[in-house]
């Protein structure tokens, strides 16, 4: 990326006070600017670093007042945290627009590419694979026999799709992410004799705007579909099991995991390491603290915390209580003590 001054506030409708023809060629912490960088100021705590500052452009709020000498050139905006995250949006796109499908790339000929599509390096395309415009298939990815892949969707190195699953438009997955494995299905056969595997022969559907974060894994149903409705973002390292339903505009944090045929509402948030257990329901707007444990049917509106997860209010009593357990454990073996030679 390299823009002039001049073009960069036309783009944030803003107003250049310094040299309007300085070039900048990458974007910076204002604490570590340099030369040709692009940085702003949004935090007032980080007023100071302006003066001496060596990125060439950094923007400012309209009202900002310089209480010394400002020597970098410095582009004036409504609001800068929100017009530098606009460029790192632009910056983005820029980055990542590539076009072009791979020599080095397996295609099936029964599979059907879309237009302006991007197919790296030794990714593999199945028989029968829809792949919709505008999408990035990035090096070293699979996707199975059967599988659809929307319009603008991007998958990045390393990701594995197995066949027969859905994902929508304008979706991302990032790299390691497994959608579509087998789901945990083995039947006990009693004493020594261990496990026989349960055919696991439903897919994955993926709805439209749905990012899944890198080593996720987000398996198969048995008969039917996992379901991931639209909207829904899943950090790192969670799992998704065999038949679970994802409501539409959830959030889940890194190492979150729902067990199979649990259900999860819309418009809730899971916070880091929550476990839920399977053939549950989780309702809609339901935000569920970091390492909680939800171990029954979870009504709407609401917060819980802690293992087995309870409302929120209780659980921060039950919490004061655990931390007085060992002076109250002291004072009833004093009271028995007392009850004792009472007696005797």
């Amino acid at each position: 990326m390299k823009f002039e001054a001049k073009e960069i506030a036309q783009m944030l409708q803003g107003t250049i006070e310094g040299n309007e023809n300085i070039w900048v060629d990458k974007l910076c912490k204002i604490e570590e600017g340099e030369e040709g960088g692009l940085s702003f100021l949004a935090n007032p705590k980080y007023s100071h670093y302006i003066y001496n500052t060596k990125a060439s452009l950094v923007i400012v709020a309209n009202d900002f007042v310089a209480e010394q000498e400002v020597k970098t050139t410095m582009l004036r905006v409504e609001n800068p945290y929100m017009a530098f995250a606009k460029l790192l949006s632009v910056y983005n796109e820029i980055q990542l627009n590539k076009v072009g499908v791979s020599s080095q790339a397996f295609i099936h000929p029964s599979a059907k590419i879309g237009e302006n599509c991007y197919i790296g390096e030794y990714a593999y395309i199945g028989e029968n694979v829809k792949i919709g415009d505008n999408a990035k298939v990035y090096p070293q990815c699979y996707v199975g026999d059967n599988s659809r892949i929307g319009d603008r969707t991007t998958l990045f190195a390393g990701v594995k799709v197995y066949s027969n699953n859905i994902i929508g438009n304008e979706c991302i997955l990032h790299s390691g992410a497994v959608v579509g494995a087998d789901g945990f299905g083995f039947a006990p056969q009693g004493g020594e004799e261990g496990y026989s595997k349960v055919a696991q022969i439903g897919n994955v559907i993926i709805e439209d705007g749905v990012e899944v974060g890198a080593n996720t894994c987000i398996d198969r149903a048995t008969l039917g579909s996992t379901i991931v409705r639209k909207g829904v973002k899943i950090d790192n390292l969670c799992q998704i099991a065999h038949n679970v339903v994802v409501g539409e505009n959830t959030a889940m944090a890194a190492q979150t995991g729902l067990a199979g045929s649990s259900k999860v509402g819309k418009n809730c948030i899971l916070a880091g390491q929550v476990g839920v257990v399977g053939h549950i329901e989780v309702g809609d707007r339901v935000i569920v603290g970091a390492q909680s444990g939800v171990t029954r049917n979870i009504k709407s509106d609401i917060t819980i915390l802690g293992s087995p997860a309870q409302e929120v209010n209780k659980m921060r009593k039950i919490y004061v209580y655990e931390r007085k357990l060992e002076d109250m454990e002291k004072r009833i073996s004093e009271l028995e003590k007392l009850l004792k030679q009472s007696k005797q």
